[in-house]
């Protein structure tokens, strides 16, 4: 083994072309959450929906940095946490974390049209997340998330009595704060979930920023808010992450290819 990598044998010939695909797209998700400063060591998780495999999606071997995961060291697993197929991982033998398992099962057997969930601890989400007023919408971006959900923290999220409540607070958005605890967002593709969470982490930057100023914020009328928030909405645009996914993969060919291994 070379010295601080993992040696997995590749999982491509053991599934379909369809998988490894999704597989790549998640291991590039995960490198780029790390590479924009929202990972948080081995915590958190990213899942993508199976393609013509019901009920099966991939999450991250609990374990292993997001900076290490590769398309191969990720685990197939169905909505009851039962593990489908996994990588030799040797001695370390690797499993999936229990909270992942329980939020990510809940949002994709609820909302089938959504491929990717993606869920942080960012400090800046997290600080968000404990503030009383919630998201401000005091920026551009941040109007993209006026009508944002909220759940209310209820411990460490292990039982799965609290998958009702978390999927319906989530609704039918893309984007939903864990009081408490972090953020959350969905999308019908690995890229546009991402984009989502991007702008969600550069919305609670902003407005973190904005209040250390210690000064009034300006006002912006109410028909303004509704009209920029309107256009953000998947029903009025382009789906997210059409143009950026493409741009975000180049880059992450000219940093480390290894994500697709």
């Amino acid at each position: 083994m070379e010295k601080g990598f993992l040696q997995i044998e590749s999982m491509r010939s053991r599934c379909s072309a369809a998988e490894w695909q999704a597989r790549v797209d998640l291991a590039a998700c995960y490198r780029l959450v790390d590479i924009y400063g929202m990972s948080d060591m081995m915590a958190n998780h990213i899942s993508s929906r199976v393609p013509g495999e019901d009920g099966a999606f991939l999450i991250n071997a609990y374990g292993m940095m997001y900076e290490e995961i590769t398309a191969s060291s990720l685990i197939k697993i169905d909505h009851d946490g039962n593990i489908l197929s996994k990588p030799d991982f040797g001695d370390l033998n690797y499993g999936i974390n229990k909270a992942g398992y329980v939020i990510h099962s809940a949002v994709h057997a609820a909302r089938p049209e959504v491929d990717c969930v993606i869920h942080t601890h960012s400090w800046a989400s997290m600080a968000v997340s404990s503030l009383e007023c919630g998201l401000l919408p005091l920026t551009q971006t941040s109007m993209r998330f006026l009508k944002i959900g909220y759940h209310d923290y209820q411990g460490v999220v292990l039982d799965l009595a609290e998958q009702a409540s978390l999927v319906e607070d989530l609704g039918q958005g893309e984007a939903l704060i864990l009081r408490n605890h972090g953020a959350l967002t969905v999308g019908r593709s690995v890229g546009e979930a991402f984009n989502w969470m991007h702008r969600l982490e550069l919305s609670c930057r902003s407005q973190l920023a904005a209040m250390a100023c210690q000064t009034p914020f300006v006002k912006v009328a109410p028909d303004v808010l509704e009209e920029t928030w309107n256009n953000y909405q998947p029903s009025t645009r382009r789906p997210y992450g059409l143009m950026e996914w493409p741009a975000l993969l180049r880059k992450l060919d000219r940093m480390d290819p290894s994500y697709k291994t």
